[in-house]
């Protein structure tokens, strides 16, 4: 029988509003407020973070050749990651949109490619192997149909361990952490309001995701973004203890606590029992402004490595690069004959 670890929210610190959280999604929103003066004002600078976060077309950036530099192809790089990798337990944690599957309009169609399917298969027999999304982790897990993979959903605060038990582990243990059940029921009424407020604007699409609500507009004029963001801000200023981040092309509403998929990397390695050691190496692959909070804890830890997944250019925390999930699965797979040909597979 399944064993289950359980944290609730009674364990995590909530971000007050005086709280000097630096956390990379944190401090780029820092001046992204849900209630402050002059509606006005306060509406043009959503406006003007969206549109600096989600830009409409591929920026020309001058610097391109050096941000390369410090930041290079990890598939070009291969070599190098394996000797920073030698002797340690390699343990993966994967980002989905993006990065398993692509970019698409329709966010309920972000399939992956039996091709990716079967490559990260191949992984998790390899190396302890999660996903960690901004989804609810029942609909990603709906979304990769794989039961030996570690799930953290709701960018990381609902988080299920694997239906088969891992060769990697003593006991056989289904991990939950939900750190943020209380909200519940305000995510819910917060989700059915986000969908009234917002069907009127042609393109936006609200998605409840448990322990976050996601509002894509992807699909929306740009010159609507600023009724989009109008209608968003009336459902929010009502409910103090939720907070807006951002990702690309959407707007995601959260509980204001101290959580994020950085948090869910250390719970995740603490769980697997490589707390504080030094010879565990995560990578971390991702492509969103949410998955900075992870690679700032590699960096900071100076342990394993993040790899952002973009083709062009922005200020990430990420020590290596790929352009896109055919490359993300072209080094995946990499992995998987380094490992099966050391193993003599």
């Amino acid at each position: 029988m399944l064993e289950t670890k359980v944290i609730s929210n009674s364990e995590v610190l909530y971000v007050g509003r005086d709280d000097r959280d630096t956390s990379p999604s944190t401090k780029a929103l820092h001046d992204f407020q849900i209630n402050g003066g002059g509606g006005g004002g306060l509406i043009r600078s959503w406006v003007d973070s969206m549109r600096a976060c989600s830009p409409t077309r591929p920026k020309s950036f001058n610097n391109q050749s050096c941000w390369i530099k410090e930041h290079p192809s990890a598939l070009n790089m291969f070599e190098e990651i394996l000797n920073k990798s030698e002797g340690k337990q390699v343990v993966m944690f994967l980002d989905y949109d993006g990065t398993l599957s692509p970019i698409v309009d329709d966010p309920d169609r972000a399939f992956m490619s039996k091709k990716m399917r079967n490559t990260v298969r191949k992984l998790a027999k390899c190396f302890p192997t999660a996903i960690v999304s901004g989804r609810c982790r029942e609909k990603v897990s709906s979304f990769v149909k794989l039961t030996e993979l570690y799930y953290a959903g709701s960018h990381g605060m609902d988080i299920k361990g694997p239906e088969q038990g891992p060769k990697y582990k003593k006991e056989n243990q289904s991990l939950l952490c939900q750190p943020a059940t209380e909200f519940l029921p305000v995510i819910n009424e917060v989700y059915k309001k986000l969908l009234e407020k917002t069907k009127s604007i042609p393109g936006a699409k609200v998605e409840n995701n448990k322990f976050c609500a996601s509002v894509h507009f992807r699909c929306v004029e740009e010159n609507k973004w600023s009724d989009l963001a109008y209608q968003v801000r009336s459902v929010l200023k009502n409910y103090p203890k939720l907070m807006l981040t951002q990702g690309r092309k959407v707007l995601e509403i959260r509980p204001i606590i101290k959580w994020d998929k950085g948090k869910a990397l250390e719970f995740l390695l603490e769980s697997l029992g490589y707390n504080n050691c030094t010879d565990v190496f995560p990578i971390y692959i991702g492509d969103d402004l949410t998955d900075e909070d992870a690679f700032k804890i590699l960096r900071d830890k100076k342990q394993g490595l993040g790899i952002l997944v973009s083709k062009y250019a922005k200020e990430t925390n990420a020590s290596y690069s790929l352009q896109e999930p055919d490359e993300v699965m072209d080094f995946l797979e990499r992995l998987v004959d380094w490992k099966q040909l050391r193993c003599g597979a």
